[in-house]
């Protein structure tokens, strides 16, 4: 498995850079369905890229992506569960907050993630039972209770009939935090999590491939990663995610 993570982390540096590098004025962009939810050719050229790239370091294994995919997930087997750029909308403004995503589910469990900054040059990783990355230096949630640890959030905006519950909560949260961040990037926003930069994460609802590698990355760094419920992820639908340290409580 070591080998297979190296090898799937070169890959996606050389997406990153293409992401990082690209010529603007060339850039297609499309809506799909939900509010303010786009593609660009971008995501569509990175995804191809991915697919082809991890299916030849793994090829007994199934490919999940965002952008198209009609493959569905199953318990059994192994299957990549790939954002090639998770932050879209980030990308089309040139925000310089996207990242890259791609886990490992084996028989329905995750066993390896890496999400990939290309603008910063941060590369988390996590094996399971082997802990938490970026850069090859051990990363940990930080110790620090929620009245002195910042919130990230995402608000689902792609579900409007979540945004006034998700700004109520947000509001919750900056009432008992030192404050409050918004990225657009849920996969980014949990590596901040399990690198001890922010104390909670949460969003009320995210795909699989927005949530699937960023949670093995919090809980090998030491964190808990549930739905809104406090139930375990699954890998079958979108779900509700709140990522934290172990002394954050979230809000009930």
């Amino acid at each position: 498995m070591k080998h297979d993570i190296e090898a799937i982390c070169e890959l996606m540096r050389e997406c990153g850079r293409s992401i990082k590098d690209i010529d603007r004025a060339t850039l297609q962009i499309d809506s799909k369905a939900g509010h303010a939810n786009f593609v660009t050719d971008y995501d569509k050229k990175v995804q191809d890229r991915l697919r082809s790239g991890l299916l030849s370091i793994m090829p007994d294994a199934h490919f999940i992506g965002e952008e198209g995919t009609t493959q569905e997930f199953s318990s059994k087997g192994k299957f990549f569960i790939v954002d090639p750029i998770d932050g879209t909308t980030n990308f089309i403004k040139d925000f310089r907050a996207s990242s890259i995503s791609v886990a490992l589910i084996v028989d329905g469990i995750a066993e390896l993630g890496a999400i990939y900054n290309p603008y910063l040059d941060e590369m988390f990783t996590a094996m399971r039972g082997q802990g938490a990355f970026c850069n090859g230096k051990r990363i940990h949630v930080s110790s620090e209770p929620l009245e002195n640890g910042l919130v990230i959030f995402g608000t689902s905006p792609y579900n409007e009939e979540l945004s006034e519950r998700s700004f109520k909560l947000a509001y919750s949260y900056f009432r008992k935090s030192i404050d409050i961040r918004r990225t657009g990037s849920a996969a980014l926003d949990m590596c901040s999590v399990a690198a001890g930069r922010a104390e909670l994460f949460f969003e009320l609802s995210l795909s699989p491939w927005d949530y699937a590698a960023g949670a093995l990355i919090v809980e090998e760094a030491g964190g808990i990663v549930t739905d809104i419920d406090g139930n375990a992820l699954v890998y079958g639908h979108k779900s509700s995610v709140i990522a934290r340290n172990k002394v954050a409580r979230p809000i009930e």
